[in-house]
């Protein structure tokens, strides 16, 4: 058989490679909501996740997984991820956006996500973000 010279490129690294993998994943999350439980600036945000966080710390840490191109813990544990039906419960309006977006970006720069990744993620999680408002505010 001859070479194909049309093969394409590979794709290149998935942000969850970019990101640096599990622990690195991991360890955006926890910095994420460490700063929720530690920052007076993200307060709302805090009082909608209930007495403890450490659930919330697994379920983010899954789904970004797998929604970063890595292994979908999430889908494995519970399915298609359904992210607005299963927020629905929780009121969210344009404070909780805005102080979930700002609890985030900040813990990527805490983390050193890298450029150009921490723009990308930005972008795709105020799309989100915004997405998942339920309360017109």
């Amino acid at each position: 058989m001859a070479d194909d010279d049309t093969t394409s490129p590979p794709a290149g690294p998935t942000p969850f490679e970019m990101m640096g993998g599990e622990a690195r994943v991991r360890s955006l999350v926890d910095r994420f909501y460490d700063l929720m439980d530690l920052e007076p600036r993200f307060t709302v945000l805090r009082q909608v996740h209930g007495t403890t966080l450490d659930d919330a710390r697994d379920k983010l840490f899954w789904f970004l997984c797998g929604w970063l191109g890595g292994p979908n813990h999430f889908i494995e544990r519970f399915g298609h991820p359904r992210l607005r039906a299963r927020h629905l419960p929780f009121s969210i309006g344009s404070q909780e956006r805005d102080q979930w977006l700002a609890c985030m970006f900040q813990a990527m720069e805490d983390e050193q996500v890298p450029e150009p990744l921490v723009s990308r993620l930005q972008k795709s999680f105020f799309d989100t973000a915004d997405w998942m408002r339920n309360r017109n505010d």
